[in-house]
């Protein structure tokens, strides 16, 4: 019988695509209190390769990464979908959100991304929520899959999560020194 190894702690990451700084704002001060404190966070970058959100966000679109401080066991990610999901619609108005928040996960091999849309290369979680594997680390850096999101292989991205990756190996390091 083989011995089940406990799932390692990642950085929870997420992401906010926003048309109205006042609107990223608000919804980065609600996940800060729902999720703890920042690790680090990304500049800026356009939101150009859909018109996905437009009708209902307006144009022109940006988008940010946040990584958070505490470290997250990869099976909360589910809860974490559904937590974002609600924050848009307290931050909506009317039937049109201002944001779209997009929770993910990052370990040293991969960066996941949550889904409640099914598609044949997601794998179900629970809860009405799928796991998208949307980045793999390979040779050194990390690697867009075929089905990888347009914005997530910008080198904005790519850069804050390679960044994110190499605090996350020390922060792991040190917390594996302690026995935590």
């Amino acid at each position: 019988m083989g011995i089940v190894k406990p799932e390692m702690p990642c950085v929870l990451v997420c992401a906010c695509c926003y048309r109205e700084e006042r609107d990223r704002d608000a919804a980065l001060k609600a996940i800060e209190e729902q999720f703890g404190r920042f690790a680090d966070r990304s500049d800026r970058f356009p939101f150009t390769h859909a018109d996905y959100y437009s009708s209902e966000m307006g144009s022109p679109l940006y988008k940010l990464l946040v990584a958070f401080e505490d470290l997250i066991p990869p099976g909360f990610l589910p809860d974490l979908k559904l937590m974002t999901n609600a924050t848009e619609s307290a931050l909506s108005r009317g039937e049109s959100r201002t944001v779209n928040l997009d929770p993910g996960y990052l370990c040293a091999s991969r960066f996941v991304l949550a889904s409640t849309k099914d598609s044949p290369h997601r794998l179900f979680l629970g809860q009405g929520v799928y796991g998208e594997l949307a980045l793999i680390y390979q040779e050194g850096a990390f690697a867009p899959l075929s089905w990888t999101y347009p914005d997530y292989r910008e080198a904005t991205a790519m850069d804050f999560l390679t960044r994110v990756r190499a605090w996350y190996l020390q922060r792991l390091g040190t917390l594996l020194k302690v026995g935590v």
